[in-house]
Parts: structure tokens; sequence; C-alpha cells
């Protein structure tokens, strides 16, 4: 039998290709022969890759031969027994070079059936990449389409299973949006299978084992992306770390400040994340492998393999190599040198370090409590439904001076006498007038979520506006947005009840009000959601799915000495020995970044990153300039053109992307973002902020034996798309031969050319004698 399927499979040489009409003729050959066929065929050493590659092309476009039965049973059984053999490369090629010729058969109905069992097999066992489900999406509208149109029970049931092909990789590969689109507006209301159904079939099809070890069959050789940015590979669900990197590595002061970094013998990490950004910024690849960083940064308590939370991995991470640098800095200086650099502060401590105080208030002996504490990050929780901000006053006798922000909602005379309920020490609320007393409302400049139509600083409206019962329940149809979860972080808190506060003054469980305060403006602003909860019922950490708009100007208040405030800079407060000279101004963030979850649990799902280039020296007027030009149009600056970072692939994005994410994608969530302080005419500590971070360690090239690594691999680079072209062209059908016993005899004459030109008749592929 091997013989038949031999001469089907590979014409001997100088024979013409045989008709697709061959595929009759498979019909007839018995299945219970298959399994036997297809493990002689993919065992026998005398047939070469390019020979199964070729023989597997042939069979595809057979199943263009209308009339004939279990070419596609053959197909796949054949596949399944090279992936057996572990001859990936194979497959790859066939799937990427074939898919869209097995497509188009769709099409037709007489050769349907057999097409759609070989799409299905091509597209769910190929999951180690999504180039082979990429390249069907222009071509998947139009099929919907047609069968829609198509009245046929064929049509109907070939709909069915496009429509659970199409939303099983949808599942699988998330994190496209802008590719996604079109394809989801056109299938939003058509049936979808349930998540259980679709994690069936792609652990059914999968290519067994998937391991880490195949990233580099995961696609040919591609170009660099036309962004000039380079992806990470992804080392088993390791898109956490990935897209973290990528955020920091678009935070531009950061990055050159990392690159420009000197002798780090004594800051291993620091010096790993410093070879990471060059090589992300001068590779030639498409895409690098981090294993080096990642087995130096992972947290102990991650396992490998397992998807994780990229919030705890980067405070993890910052945590890190702040405590490193510091620790290098007293093995090398003086302890005056020392003292001196305390006073600065490592480079994790000038780029994201911010300070804020903690106010607790006793109602019963009026006590303040006073808490000082560094953050890298803001913890920002979701309100629950029915919140709203307190009418509470903020804990300060002084009458604050606040900086104006944007167009006055309320009358001066209404600003610095609003009368707010107060709680008394039995818990009830009682009408005080406070001197000065005001809320410091944050303010978003410039767009936010289109979807969310309303002014992102409607809710504050209601907030500073007077009213009988002081409470505004926003509705399930109520859109949140960023600065309503810092007004909600920094909104006062009672504390009664179980959670009374222990006054040390009173030596007792008392009443109190808690009040959170920014003192210290980091440069770059990180913002955490936290979206997951943990189920009681359930026993497992929840998502919480809300859409929060995402603003691209944030204004925040931030408490400073009053003296001079004009020329207060980040993190310039004066001392707390009193309060009256206090005062606040509000300072301006630019978005610079937005790590996106995918999915409905910390343990699972998929993160991805936009990010752009924010360099912050806009005035404000030119950045709201450049958030209509984001939004309505399509010329690009450096600072408003967005990229999308998903792992290896690396795209063109845009700001509206970003903020529609979640109306399209209702579980891909933003989940952590950056903004960059803007630098302000006046604030000359920012200016200093940022020129010690360049200076830190002097000089702006890369290291000499940095740059020749990355020299020397972008050569390596080169010369395997040379090997990959000449691979790909061994395996082309146009150049296989035929087994051995199946090829042509050679007649006498043509003996006698091959020993006249030196040919070595004994070796099986006729190589050339030296």
């Amino acid at each position: 039998m091997l013989p038949t399927a031999a001469f089907f499979l590979f014409p001997p040489e100088g024979s013409i290709v045989p008709s697709n009409a061959l595929a009759s003729v498979v019909q007839f050959v018995p299945l219970e022969m298959m399994e036997g066929v297809v493990r002689n065929l993919t065992n026998e050493k005398n047939i070469s890759d390019a020979q199964m590659l070729t023989a597997l092309c042939r069979m595809m476009e057979w199943l263009s031969w209308p009339f004939t039965k279990n070419t596609d049973k053959w197909i796949i059984s054949l596949m399944k027994g090279v992936a057996a053999v572990k001859k990936f490369a194979i497959l790859i090629e066939v799937t990427l070079t074939k898919i869209e010729e097995v497509f188009s058969k769709l099409f037709y109905p007489i050769v349907r059936e057999g097409a759609l069992s070989v799409l299905s097999y091509l597209l769910l066992s190929f999951q180690q990449s999504p180039e082979a489900f990429h390249l069907l999406l222009p071509q998947i509208p139009q099929l919907i389409s047609a069968l829609s149109a198509e009245e046929s029970d064929t049509a109907k049931h070939c709909l069915t299973q496009l429509l659970e092909l199409t939303h099983c990789l949808l599942f699988r590969f998330p994190g496209f949006p802008d590719l996604y689109q079109p394809v989801l507006e056109l299938i939003k209301d058509l049936p979808v299978p349930s998540e259980g159904r679709m994690k069936l079939l792609l652990s059914q099809n999968a290519w067994e084992p998937q391991k880490t070890d195949q990233v580099s069959f995961c696609h040919r050789l591609r170009p660099k992306s036309q962004t000039g940015k380079t992806g990470l590979v992804n080392l088993g669900n390791t898109c956490y770390m990935n897209s973290v990197i990528q955020a920091l590595f678009m935070a531009s002061d950061f990055r050159h400040a990392v690159m420009s970094l000197k002798y780090c013998d004594l800051l291993p990490l620091m010096g790993k994340l410093q070879q990471l950004f060059a090589f992300l910024e001068h590779s030639q690849r498409p895409a690098i492998s981090p294993d080096s960083f990642l087995a130096a940064s992972i947290p102990a308590w991650f396992n490998p393999g397992s998807q994780q939370d990229c919030s705890e991995y980067l405070k993890y991470l910052l945590d890190r190599l702040h405590e490193e640098e510091k620790r290098g800095s007293q093995k090398t200086r003086t302890s005056s040198s020392a003292a001196a650099a305390d006073e600065k502060g490592t480079l994790i401590k000038r780029m994201f370090g911010g300070k804020m105080v903690t106010r607790i208030r006793c109602l019963r002996c009026h006590n303040i409590s006073r808490r000082e504490e560094a953050f890298t990050d803001l913890s920002l929780a979701l309100p629950p439904p029915n919140h709203s901000l307190e009418r509470s006053f903020i804990i300060s006798p002084s009458q604050p001076m606040v900086e104006t922000i944007g167009p006055s909602r309320l009358s001066p005379s209404k600003a610095q006498r609003q009368t707010f309920p107060s709680v008394r020490s039995d818990g009830k609320h009682e009408a005080s007038e406070e001197r000065g007393v005001r809320i410091v409302p944050v303010e978003t400049v410039g767009h936010t979520d289109r979807a969310a139509s309303l002014d992102s600083n409607k809710g504050l409206d209601h907030t500073l506006s007077s009213g009988t019962s002081g409470e505004q329940t926003r509705t399930s149809e109520a859109s949140l947005s960023v600065p309503d979860l810092i007004n909600f972080f920094l909104s006062p808190e009672m504390l009664t009840g179980e959670n009374k506060y222990h006054c040390q003054k009173c030596s007792s469980l008392q009443n109190a009000e808690k009040v959170v305060e920014v003192t210290y403006g980091p440069h770059y602003l990180i913002l955490t959601l936290l979206r997951f909860s943990f189920d009681l019922r359930t026993m497992r950490r929840k998502k919480i799915l809300d859409n929060v708009s995402i603003p691209l100007v944030l204004k925040i208040p931030v408490r400073v000495a009053s003296r001079e405030p004009e020329s207060i800079g980040p993190g310039n407060v004066g001392s707390e020995s009193s309060t009256e000279g206090s005062a606040y101004v509000s300072m301006t963030y630019d978005l610079g970044s937005v790590v996106v979850h995918s999915g409905l649990s910390s343990e699972s799902g998929h993160y991805y990153c936009y990010a752009r280039e924010c360099d912050g020296g806009a005035s404000e007027k030119q950045s709201d300039r450049d958030a209509d030009a984001q939004m309505s149009g399509p010329q690009r600056t450096s600072e408003n053109q967005w990229f999308l970072f998903n792992d290896t692939w690396v795209s063109f994005s845009s700001f509206e992307s970003v903020t529609n994410v979640t109306t399209h994608f209702p579980k891909d969530t933003a989940y952590v973002m950056f903004y960059r302080l803007r630098p302000s005419q006046h604030a000359e500590a920012e200016r200093e902020c940022i020129l010690d971070a360049h200076k830190l360690h002097g000089g702006k090239s890369l290291d000499k034996e940095l740059s020749e690594a990355i020299t020397k691999d972008n050569t390596l680079h080169l010369q395997e798309q040379e090997r990959e072209v000449r691979h790909r062209a061994s395996l082309s059908p146009s150049t296989a031969e035929p087994p051995i016993w199946l090829k042509r005899p050679r007649s006498h004459k043509e003996k006698i050319q091959h020993k006249k030109w030196g040919w070595c008749e004994d070796c099986g592929n006729s190589m050339p004698v030296l």
C-alpha cells in the first residue's frame, strides 16, 4: 500500500504534476488502512521534509475536486502524523501557505464540507501564533455575508461552524482590538458559544505538547514592525511582564536615565534592564526574548508558566531596583556623599516616588494623628454603585489656596464658604461651617472616553453643589472616570462601628474621620485600578468589568507649603509644624501608557499595552489641540502617535482605540496607567529632577560592550533571515524530489554526462564531487 500512496503523493521526477482528479481515487482507499499508511509515511527516512510538504500541499489542492469523499480525513490524519513526529516546521509552513486557499473554497457549496473540516483543524491546531487567523480576517466578513444570504442547509452549518471558530480564536488571541473590530461589528448579533465550549475545542485540537521551546517555530521570520518598535517574546504566560516592560520603556525620561547608567557591576538587575532597553531600542529583530530579565526579576512566589498580576510584578520590580541602587550607593560612596545621595534619592524614587499623608481626626477629642508614607503607585478602588462623595470637610482649619483648574463651577463665595454636614461623636450628622473648608476635586483636561459623552467632571458638579441630602446616587448607567476614582480615594472616610479608630488621647475606640492627601507629586504617576475582588461564594478573585473612562490630561491637587506657590515643584512640601501655611496646587499629568487586562480573572486572561512617547514639553493649549487631532484628524506627531504592544506584535494605534476598547471588548479593561508630569515654566524643581535623572551616572552613549553585543546580534539576525529564505526555498513544492524508489531511471547518455561533470551517483542527493 505504501508505494501506491507514495505514487499519488510524490510523482516521478520530470513527470507532469498529477491532476486533482486523483482525489476521486482516495475515497476508495479503506479508512481502516489510514493509521498504518500515515505511520509508515511519517516515519519513512527516505521521505524528506520538502517531500512531505509537497504531499500535504497537493492533497489540499485536491479539496477543490467535487464529488469526492474522505480527502479531508486523509489530510488531517497525515498532519496529525507529522505533529506526532514533532516536525512542526512543516505544519507551520503548510498552514501559512495554504490556509487562505482552503478558506476560499468555503464560498463554493460543492466542496465546502471537506474544506471546512480541514480549515477547522488548521486554525485550532496552530495555537502558538495568531498569524494564520490574522491572514483570514479580511475575508471573514465577506464569507459571513455570503453564507447569510445563501439559504441552504450547508450554508447554515458552515456559518455556525465559522462563527464558533472565529469566537474561539478571538478568545485565544486577545489584544488586537483595532484588527478585530470589523469582524466583531458584523457578528455582534449572532450566537456566541460558551466559554467552556471554546476552551474544550482549543484543548482538543492543539498540537501536543505545547512547550515554550517551540516559540521559535511560532511564525516565520517577519520583518520588523513598520512602527520601528520591537516586541517581546511571550515565554509562557509572561504577557504580564511584557506589558509592564513596554510601558516602562515608553516612559522616555526613565528609559534615557536607565540607558545612561554606567558601572552596573553593583546593580545586576538594573544592568539587565539597561540591556533589555538597549535591545528594544536598537535591535533589528521584530521581537526579542526577555528570558534573562525574566529569570532575574520574577518574584520567588510566582509560579513559572502561570499567569500573574502585572501590577504586583510592577511594584515588586520597582522595589527591587530601588533597594538594589540604595545598597550599591552605600558600598561605593563616602559617608558625606552617601548622605547627599540619600537626600536626592534613587532613580526609582526620582521617577516614580511620591508621598502622601494620612490624617485621622478623633470626633470626640478632635485630636489629629498624622502618618506620612511614600508610594510608587496609587491603588484606586472602584466606588460602590450607590456611593457619592460625602459632604465632609478636609481636615485642616486653614483656608486652602486652590489654583484655578479649568472653568469655575462655583462662585468664589460658595467655594470658600461651603457648608457640609459633619459627624458628631454619636455618629449623627450635624451641619457645621468650617473655616474655608473645601473639597478639592481632581479635574481632567482634553478628551476622555467618547462613549461616555458626558463631561468627565459632571459628577464633580454634584459633589460640589449644595443640596439637602448631600448624596448623589450613581445609577448603573452612569460611567466612571479616573478622576472619579481619585476623588473617591481622596475623599474623607468615616471610621465608625466595627471600624472605629483607637484614639491614643482618649485611650479608647472612637468615631473618627480619615483623609488622605498627596503631598509630593511623582514625575511618573502610576495608577492601578483595583478591579479584582475576592468572592466569598466561589472563593475566587472576580473581576469588576465597569468601564472607566481615561482622560488624556489629568490634574490632581497636591498639598504644599503656601510660601511662593508659583515656584513649588513636585514634592516641595513645607514643614508640618503648622498647617497654617498649607495650600493646594494642581499638578498636570499627561497620559503615557495604559496596560489592559483581557479576561475575567487575575489568574487567567492576557495583558497588552497601549503607549506613546510622552515628552511632556507641550503647553496645555497644545495638548488640547493634540487631543482633538487624535480623536478626529489623521495627522500624527511623535507625542500623539499611539502604539499597541501585544507581546511580539507591535502596531500603530490611536487614543480613540484606547478609550473605546472596553466599549467594544467588555472583558478588556484598563488596569494600570502611567501619567507623566507636565513640566511647568515656574517649577524649577521639576526641571532639576529631569536633569539630575539624565546626569545621574553621566553619559548618553551605550556602553561599548553592550553596543557590540547589539551589533553582533543584528548581524546574526541578518544571517538567520538568509538561512530562513534558503530553508523555505528548500521546502517549496516546486523543488521537492520524489522518494528514491520512485526516481525515474537515468538513461545511459545521462549517466555519461553526469560522470563527465564529476557527479557522484552513489549519493542519494547527487552531490558534486570536490
